[in-house]
């Protein structure tokens, strides 16, 4: 159906009539606009769970390759974890120190929710951030597959300006009502309560904007969270040229009516929507790094 705000009140015996509002093509009737979104296909099923494990690890291999394509690394922080499927109560995530553009399956660490790293590649260090900031969401938050965050640059420099987003494009209508403002920095992450406000301010949200710090967005699938946090980071980007383009001459940005934010949320913002977005990315990324990242 379209979008609320492109109905005018009068259209509900009138619907073979040109809308008087902007519908989908000027001059096409509402009628002959009504095309459905195809039903996004979704990730595959296991009933072994020590078979999921070993595929949802190469899932995590490539989201690293991922993230180091698109720059989100720097030095040594940033992260991503994966919840175990065998071991519910502990997750994988990267070893301390290892480019995320070299990251293999197997160099992957497997951690416990008392900081011990019981599992994994060669490199056996762990990030006390990363610990810290996604312990305490796997252990909030029981639906979470896979979190992210880094510091890329768009998300840190909007970070910086303690607001959320303006819903502008259509693609921040991922996040409507879907994101969190964290109002607090106190360095970096290595005490408990910290990670504990952190994981309590996202709540049931999929993303958080931490102040002075970063972004950090979660999913029920890899592919999800991944994809969440480049959207996430291009909307920042968007926001800040689009603020500082309006504000050049003295105008604001053209908000999106709540409405119709809500609307074309359900259709961009879902889980399964994350998921399938994803797809290509991971697709491109396989073929460029070929097998290499699976070993």
């Amino acid at each position: 159906m379209a979008p609320p705000s492109a109905v005018p009140p009068n259209s509900v015996n009138s619907s073979d009539k040109p809308s008087a509002a902007v519908p989908h093509e000027p001059g096409i009737s509402e009628s002959k606009a009504k095309v459905q979104m195809p039903k996004f296909p979704g990730p595959p099923a296991f009933a072994d769970k020590h078979a999921e494990r070993d595929y949802l690890k190469g899932r995590l291999a490539a989201a690293f390759r991922i993230f180091g394509k698109y720059g989100f690394d720097e030095g040594v922080a940033g992260h991503i974890t994966m919840r175990d499927p065998v071991q519910p109560d502990t997750f994988w995530v990267n070893p301390f120190g290892v480019a995320f553009s070299l990251i293999k399956k197997s160099d992957l660490i497997q951690v416990d929710h008392g900081g011990n790293i019981i599992d994994g590649g060669p490199v056996r260090l762990l990030n006390a951030a990363a610990f810290m900031i996604h312990g305490a969401v796997h252990r909030a938050r029981p639906d979470v597959l896979c979190a992210a965050h880094s510091h890329s640059i768009y998300g840190r420099s909007f970070c910086s300006l303690g607001r959320k987003l303006d819903m502008i494009t259509q693609d921040s209508c991922s996040f409507y009502n879907d994101h969190v403002l964290y109002e607090s920095f106190n360095g970096i992450v290595l005490a408990e309560k910290e990670g504990n406000d952190i994981a309590a301010c996202l709540g049931d949200r999929k993303a958080a904007l931490l102040q002075n710090h970063g972004l950090l967005t979660v999913g029920d699938t890899i592919e999800a969270a991944v994809f969440w946090f480049l959207s996430l980071e291009k909307c920042c980007q968007a926001q800040l040229a689009a603020d500082a383009a309006a504000g050049g001459r003295g105008h604001e940005t053209v908000k999106i009516h709540d409405e119709d934010a809500a609307f074309t949320y359900k259709t961009i913002g879902t889980p399964r929507a994350g998921w399938f977005s994803a797809k290509p990315l991971f697709d491109v990324i396989e073929k460029e790094c070929g097998p290499d990242y699976l070993q």
